[in-house]
């Protein structure tokens, strides 16, 4: 026998009581909300109990005796006028926008429209094939966490199910869910090559897109979000939330951090003609953004369809209640926004000071977290690198350009890229940001990998469905000498040295730096640049038991280890002509200093500079090469030693006498040398 009451709106959500459960949802324009119960298989509907209408729109009721599990959903009433903007359909069963957990899967049927066509109700019930909310009553997380220095921080951007799928030593269970990514034999590989922090793509609950059901394939990344509480379903081993917590707890032991991409600027209820699943049903006019005077046309700023309304106070408490909670309850240390933008827009374009940045600015939990923005969407303004406030980080998008381009060896890109290594100071410096406010990168896992951009120019998208329509058709790659793979030892080796050119250039550029996983052994999807609906080997990585042993390794663990010696990538601040401590020098190929001219000197394409620290008496000269032609270049005096030792380089016959002071840099080859005092060591 059920008992119910009015209960409150204190929290929204179901949340569980002494003697029963209290549900509480926003519907401010319903004329009633039902909570709708169901038996444990999720099929059959067994209770609709009336919620009561609170002032501002809540609607709440407590139940009892319910518990903890129960699976339940939400049955709105009122006006159905796309015209007005009114989508109310008692005949749809909607998910609690707050849901921790649910029952079920997901299936796709014309049941979920809530018009068929615009504008003609339709009384089909699509609860059979909706996932049931399930009430949840986790703990805290309670664990002690890294918490790097963002100048200790080296991230590694990876895909729950594609880092372990095929990972030969990881638990079999395990591979593929959130417990492979806390695997030991995924643990040792990360730590081995010197990452701190894991940047997972999408894990909140999403699913795949009608489009590609139909052409037979899946959303693979995870940018359509269901539910912004629970975490996806599909990476659980028993269908247990806690099995993030358990991840979240072992890495941390051992030193890793853990930030999520998370997709706040749309939802996977698209537009108008979309489904209606949670936010659409309940107060659609409150949770997404329409054109001024055309409730029954959505703004689509994503490119998806719909457009959260950050401007709305109960959609920017349920993106806040969101974080609090991943943070709070499952224990993760940060968060990357994916079209960042969106979340400062209002009506009037981009304010940096928007609710949203002061609410994080001031939230006790949300302001201490890693908080990366990528900054920019498709709206209008919607490019904003560098106009974020700390302690926003954001994706660098100009530094990967540069890079690449340097590397395919465009012309007049050096004095740019001496901006980008030296921390991109003309993007972050005039708001008092310093260097480690660039999330440096070459590749992600949206474009080329790090492999495919030294063997395609031109993207080869044919299995996404779309005639090749799709991705950039930019991408600033070559492809040594042939398209797609090739046996030509000739070419092979080239294309392993300009990954590691790459490589140099990122781990040792000031900023944070972010590399894609499989770039350390370069894993290829076969010149696909948008591979976000590929949930096959193109997305998979390749593992092997020796893949620990790939060059590429070896290389970037030298790297790191370089750049965690040198006091100088993690100094917070821009070095300039009047630091007491630190200096940086542009040299051209005779030792001397840079003049203007050399800059813009058609056909120059080397970079030679020293950085040094007089306090630590340390200082790296680095050569980047990207001619096809060897360059014999004048050391400069090694300041603190007596010669400069060649401490790594990209061309496996580099050779450097330390007793004279000229050496021949090879063609298209990057080359470090240190000059430290004598036992100055230190990381």
């Amino acid at each position: 026998m059920l008992n119910s009451c009015r209960g409150n709106c204190v929290r929204f959500g179901s949340v569980v009581k002494e003697s029963g459960v209290n549900f509480a949802v926003f519907a401010p324009y319903a004329t009633q909300v039902y909570l709708c119960l169901f038996d444990t298989s999720g099929h059959s509907q067994i209770a609709m109990i009336e919620m009561y209408l609170h002032e501002g729109g809540g609607w709440s009721v407590f139940v009892e005796p319910l518990r903890e599990n129960t699976l339940y959903g939400y049955r709105v009433d009122g006006d159905y006028d796309p015209n007005t903007g009114r989508l109310f359909n008692v005949h749809k069963l909607l998910m609690d926008p707050y849901s921790k957990d649910f029952f079920g899967e997901f299936m796709w049927s014309e049941r979920h429209f809530c018009h068929m066509p615009v504008g003609t109700l339709s009384t089909l019930d699509n609860a059979i094939d909706m996932p049931k909310s399930k009430v949840s009553n986790i703990s805290k997380y309670v664990e002690e966490r890294p918490n790097h220095a963002w100048s200790k921080t080296v991230i590694y951007e990876c895909h729950v199910k594609g880092a372990t799928f095929k990972h030969p030593d990881v638990n079999p269970a395990f591979r593929g869910k959130f417990l492979g990514l806390s695997d030991p034999a995924f643990i040792r590989h990360i730590k081995r090559l010197g990452i701190t922090t894991l940047e997972l793509l999408p894990v909140h609950a999403f699913v795949s897109e009608q489009f590609l059901i139909t052409k037979g394939l899946r959303n693979y990344w995870g940018y359509n979000t269901l539910s912004y509480f629970t975490p996806h379903k599909s990476y659980l081993v028993d269908n247990d939330i806690t099995e993030f917590q358990r991840m979240m707890a072992t890495l941390h032991e051992v030193g890793i951090e853990v930030i999520l991409d998370v997709v706040f600027n749309h939802t996977a209820e698209a537009g108008i003609d979309g489904p209606t699943l949670s936010l659409k049903g309940l107060n659609n006019l409150g949770y997404y953004r329409h054109v001024l005077g055309e409730p029954s046309v959505y703004i689509n700023d994503t490119g998806c369809g719909n457009t959260l309304n950050i401007d709305d106070p109960q959609t920017l408490r349920l993106v806040l209640d969101s974080l609090r909670y991943w943070v709070e309850v499952m224990g993760v240390d940060g968060f990357r926004f994916d079209l960042a933008t969106i979340l400062a827009r209002t009506e009037h374009g981009f304010n940096a000071r928007h609710a949203f940045m002061h609410a994080v600015l001031q939230d006790p939990v949300l302001s201490s977290a890693k908080l990366i923005a990528e900054p920019w969407d498709i709206g209008p303004g919607g490019y904003q690198l560098g106009a974020f406030l700390p302690p926003w980080r954001e994706w660098n998008d100009k530094y990967r350009d540069t890079v690449r381009r340097f590397w395919r060896q465009d012309e007049g890109v050096l004095p740019e890229l001496a901006k980008r290594v030296h921390g991109s100071n003309d993007i972050f410096e005039h708001n008092r940001r310093g260097p480690l406010n660039s999330i440096n990168f070459v590749t992600s896992h949206d474009g080329y990998t790090l492999a495919d951009w030294v063997s395609y120019e031109n993207k080869h998208n044919l299995a996404n469905g779309e005639v090749n329509r799709d991705g950039h058709s930019e991408n600033y790659s070559f492809n040594c000498g042939a398209e797609g793979f090739s046996t030509d030892m000739k070419i092979s080796s080239l294309r392993l040295k300009m990954q590691k050119n790459a490589l140099a250039t990122l781990l040792l550029s000031k900023g944070v730096p972010m590399l894609a996983a499989g770039t350390e052994f370069s894993h290829s999807q076969g010149g696909n640049n948008n591979a976000y609906c590929q949930d096959n080997r193109t997305n998979w990585l390749a593992w092997k038991s020796s893949q620990q042993d790939h060059e590429l390794t070896f290389f970037i663990q030298d790297l790191l280890a370089i750049r965690k010696q040198f006091s100088v990538f993690q100094h917070p601040f821009y070095v300039h002509s009047d630091d007491s401590r630190f200096s940086v020098s542009w040299l051209d190929e005779n030792g001397a200093q840079m003049k203007e001219s050399d800059w813009h000197s058609e056909g120059r394409k080397w970079l030679l500079y020293s950085i040094q620290d007089r306090q630590l008496e340390e200082a790296l000269f680095i050569v980047f090469n990207a001619h096809d032609a060897c360059l014999d270049a004048r050391l400069p005096s090694a300041p603190f030693s007596k010669h400069w030792q060649l401490a790594l380089s990209s061309c496996d016959s580099a050779k450097y006498d330390n007793a004279q002071s000229m050496c021949t840099i090879s063609a298209q080859s990057s080359w470090v040398f240190t000059s430290l005092k004598e036992g100055n060591i230190h990381g």
